[in-house]
């Protein structure tokens, strides 16, 4: 009985909630690579010190969104973190003005 379990558990596969560059969440087999606070529409690495620190405060979680790769974050209006990101922050600010 064991054994059944096991096997079902590895045919199970694990699925992941990605953002699209329109805004709209789908599926994918892979996870993301940055992740993203929707409120305040920026993107960074998951190991980003500010993010981890919002998590362990208990917030950001239920904004939290998730991009396959750095160019649907931008496509979907995401900027830089400053805090993780910070050339590419600076970049962005630069432009933007």
């Amino acid at each position: 009985m064991y054994k059944d379990n096991e096997k079902s558990a590895e045919n199970r596969k694990k699925t992941f909630t990605l953002l699209g560059a329109d805004m709209h969440p789908y599926q994918s087999d892979t996870p993301g690579i940055f992740g993203g606070y929707r409120l305040s529409k920026l993107y960074g690495r998951l190991d980003c010190p500010s993010a981890l620190r919002a998590i362990a405060k208990g917030g950001y979680v239920k904004h939290r969104v998730f991009f396959a790769d750095e160019q649907t974050a931008i496509s979907a209006g995401f900027r830089p973190c400053a805090v993780c990101m910070s050339e590419k922050y600076a970049r962005w600010k630069k432009k933007k003005r």
